[in-house]
C-alpha cells in the first residue's frame, strides 16, 4: 500500500525482475492490479519491473470522487516516489490508455515512453465521431454519462452485484458483442481466469472505480497531447468494437513521436496477446526494431 500526496490510500503490485527497467501497467475499464500480465517469468526475461495498482475506486484503492483522466499522473508519481524510481515507462490498456497519456504529458522527465493499446481519445476530439463503430452497450453506457449520472450509477450498481455474485457475468454479458478473435482470446482458459479475477478484484468493495473511470473519459481530460515529447507506441486491433480503431487513428495525428500500428484481423481482447512484445518495445531498443518492421499497419 503507498500513501497519495492527499493521504488516499493506492494498492500496488511489483512484479517481475526487481533491478529491471520499471514499467508502469495501467488497467482498463473496469480492472484492478490483478489485470492479465505477463507470468514472472517472462517479465524476467525481459528485464522488466512491472508496475500494477488500483485506480481510485477499485479494489483496494480509496475513492477520488470526482477524478478526471488528468489525476493519473499525480498518483503514479507518488508510487514511483515510495518505490524509489526515478525514470520508467508506463503502459495503459483500453480505459487505462488515457492515463497513460496523462503521464507522458504531465511527467516530463520521469516518464521515458509511453504505449497505448486500444485507447480512447478525449470526448471533445475535434473531427471524430466518438461513438462510430463503438458497441451499443458502450455508447448507452458513455451517453449516459454525458446526460444522466445516476443512470451510469444505477446500471453499473447492478452489474457490479451480479459480478460480485458470479465473476463470469461480465464476459456473458460482452460475448454477443465479442467478435470472432475476442472469442478466440477469452477461450484460453489462463487468460478468461486473469479477466475473472481482475473483474472480482476491482468492485470487491463497490462500482465506484468503475463509475469514475466512465465519468472520466466524458470529462475534459486536463492536459495537452501536445505536450507529449517522448516516444509514444499507440496498438490497435483493425477489429476493435469497444474502442473503435478511429480514436487510435486520431490520437496518432496529435501526437509527436508516434510508432502506430493497427493490426488487422485482432479486436479488442488482442491487446492482452500483444503486451509482452509491447513490454520489449518500452526496454530494448533492438525489439523495437522487430516490433516496427515484423508486423503490418504501421505509419508515421
Amino acid at each position: 500500500m503507498v500513501t497519495a500526496a492527499d493521504g488516499r490510500a493506492l494498492a500496488v503490485d511489483s512484479i517481475g525482475a526487481p533491478d529491471g527497467k520499471p514499467v508502469f501497467l495501467l488497467h482498463g475499464t473496469p480492472g484492478s492490479r490483478h489485470g492479465p500480465r505477463p507470468r514472472g517469468v517472462v517479465l524476467q526475461r525481459l528485464g522488466v519491473r512491472l508496475i500494477c495498482y488500483d485506480r481510485p475506486g477499485y479494489g483496494q484503492s480509496s475513492r477520488r470522487p470526482g477524478r478526471t483522466v488528468s489525476d493519473s499522473a499525480d498518483d503514479v508519481s507518488a508510487i514511483a516516489d515510495a518505490l524509489g524510481l526515478g525514470a520508467f515507462g508506463v503502459v495503459g490498456r483500453s480505459g487505462g490508455g488515457p492515463h497513460a497519456l496523462a503521464c507522458a504529458a504531465l511527467l516530463p522527465g520521469r516518464v521515458e515512453r509511453a504505449a497505448v493499446l486500444v485507447g480512447l481519445a478525449p470526448a471533445d476530439a475535434p473531427d471524430l465521431d466518438w461513438f462510430a463503430g463503438m458497441t451499443s452497450s458502450n455508447v448507452e453506457e458513455y451517453t449516459s454519462a454525458d446526460d444522466d449520472v445516476s443512470a451510469v450509477e444505477a446500471d453499473l450498481t447492478e452489474r457490479t452485484d451480479h459480478i460480485l455474485h458470479d465473476p463470469e457475468y461480465l464476459l456473458r454479458f460482452l460475448l454477443p458483442e465479442l467478435t470472432s478473435s475476442d472469442r478466440r482470446v477469452i477461450e484460453d482458459v489462463g487468460i478468461r481466469r486473469l479477466l475473472i479475477d481482475t473483474y472480482a478484484e476491482a468492485l470487491r468493495r463497490g462500482p465506484d472505480g468503475w463509475i469514475d473511470d466512465v465519468l472520466g473519459a466524458r470529462r475534459p481530460w486536463k492536459f495537452e497531447l501536445s505536450d507529449i515529447s517522448v516516444p509514444v507506441l499507440l496498438w490497435h486491433g483493425a477489429d476493435d468494437m469497444f474502442s473503435p480503431v478511429e480514436h487510435t487513428l486520431w490520437l496518432a495525428d496529435q501526437i509527436a513521436h508516434v510508432t502506430l500500428k493497427v493490426e488487422p484481423g485482432v479486436a479488442h481482447f488482442g491487446a492482452v496477446e500483444v503486451l509482452p512484445q509491447v513490454l520489449a518495445w518500452m526496454v530494448d531498443p533492438a525489439a523495437r526494431t522487430r516490433f516496427a518492421s515484423a508486423g503490418t499497419g504501421f505509419a508515421r
